[in-house]
């Protein structure tokens, strides 16, 4: 009896074993369908991705890597990871992959671990000027482990200043330079960062989370190339599962899996990897190079639209999926405005801006992003129109009525997932 018991809740649906949360997941669904996300780290991941990540796979256990498991059962595990890695070293010219990081945190942490010991001197770029949290934050593992030297960007450009990257190199000698970043807007020149690095004989990682989807569709410079090691998340411009990678050379293939595993984490979660591997297929192929186009061109008329309307947009443009925007001549700071546009379905984050008087919770910009609108089919005249209706809210809150009504008609003519495909 028992036995019959277990089996049968084994296969009840979730609707009908917790309609609680599955009435919740259809909320979030409806919600990411109803609004308008420009969150600039935020994707509609492909529909086979999810069907992926959705499957038996979570139920195997699969620690090490394949042809070299602590488990036994791993015959098609192994297959399946070995095809995510191939695609993903095809998707980058890389000469080695990792495809087991559960984030793309995890993913730098496991560089740093294999060739870094405490207390040794990374040069990252500064948080205010664009950087991210794992290059050296004091509240992260990495600036509490390391000593942390940063670079910036010029004031009179709000570029990377590469000859000041190269004194502080020279100053400091660090064990590793980073590149990157979590809101700068324009390329980043891998290459002047290689030199600098084999100059005072540092490593270099360049950490291409935000711009992995435009680099794998040739739209932004590759640094594969370049540097030593290349981390990512898979979920950005890339619209895979929520996931990390790395990318090596041979050479350091080794100490990178170890690090991997059994270093920073355990078993490997299969269904995202095989979820991975989807992405990488999808990436690989030339309506994603379309896509990435797209993204490109509705950003850069965002920013325009934007700068016509009287919005200063740091280094005046962008290169990239993101505009960063900096609201000290509005009279409001970043959270006050990302609070006002979620109340009309608009969704986009507070964001530092360079030298930013404010601190981090409240912050002097909004950073904005076009992977998610341009996924849903949006081209630069609803970019264009979204930016307007950003900036009629901003400049006079009285217009909510008017604005989230045109939010919803946008939303409804361009939809994504519908609430109740859980069923």
């Amino acid at each position: 009896m028992f036995n019959t018991q277990i089996h049968e809740i084994i296969n009840q649906s979730l609707e009908t074993i917790d309609p609680e949360i599955f009435s919740l997941i259809n909320r979030e669904i409806a919600r990411q369908s109803e609004g308008i996300n420009l969150i600039a780290s935020e994707n509609y991941a492909f529909r086979a991705v999810l069907e992926a990540m959705g499957t038996p796979l979570s139920n195997k256990y699969a620690e090490g890597y394949p042809s070299r498991r602590y488990y036994s059962g791993c015959q098609y595990i192994d297959e399946i990871e070995n095809i995510a890695i191939e695609r993903l070293k095809k998707l980058y010219k890389a000469e080695h992959a990792n495809v087991q990081p559960h984030s793309g945190a995890q993913a730098n942490m496991a560089v740093y671990f294999a060739f870094l010991k405490p207390g040794d001197t990374i040069l990252t770029m500064n948080l205010n000027c664009g950087g991210h949290l794992t290059h050296g934050s004091p509240v992260n593992f990495s600036g509490q482990i390391y000593n942390v030297v940063h670079y910036g960007v010029s004031r009179k450009d709000e570029l990377i200043d590469y000859d000041e990257v190269r004194e502080l190199a020279l100053k400091h000698r660090p064990k590793m330079i980073v590149a990157g970043a979590s809101s700068y807007t324009r390329i980043i020149d891998s290459k002047a960062f290689k030199n600098i690095a084999e100059e005072v004989g540092a490593y270099f990682l360049f950490d291409m989370a935000h711009y992995s989807g435009l680099i794998a569709a040739g739209q932004y410079p590759s640094p594969v190339p370049h540097a030593h090691f290349v981390t990512s998340t898979t979920h950005k411009t890339l619209r895979g599962p929520r996931g990390g990678i790395i990318l090596c050379k041979k050479e350091y293939s080794k100490d990178i899996d170890k690090s991997v595993f059994p270093g920073v984490q355990g078993g490997p979660l299969m269904h995202v990897i095989a979820a991975k591997a989807v992405a990488f297929k999808l990436a690989g192929e030339q309506g994603f190079v379309d896509y990435q186009k797209q993204v490109i061109k509705n950003a850069r008329v965002f920013a325009e639209t934007l700068q016509s309307e009287g919005f200063r947009i740091v280094s005046g443009g962008t290169d990239c999926h993101m505009v960063l925007v900096d609201l000290r001549n509005t009279g409001l700071t970043g959270k006050e405005a990302e609070e006002v546009l979620s109340q009309v379905g608009i969704y986009v984050n507070k964001n530092v801006v360079p030298f930013d008087p404010q601190p981090p919770r409240v912050t002097s910009g909004i950073r904005i992003g076009t992977a998610a609108i341009t996924t849903r089919g949006m081209k630069e005249d609803v970019a264009s129109e979204i930016a307007k209706l950003i900036s009629i809210l901003l400049k006079d809150t009285s217009k909510k009525d008017y604005v989230t009504k045109r939010v919803m008609e946008i939303s409804q003519a361009y939809p994504v997932y519908s609430a109740g495909d859980l069923k």
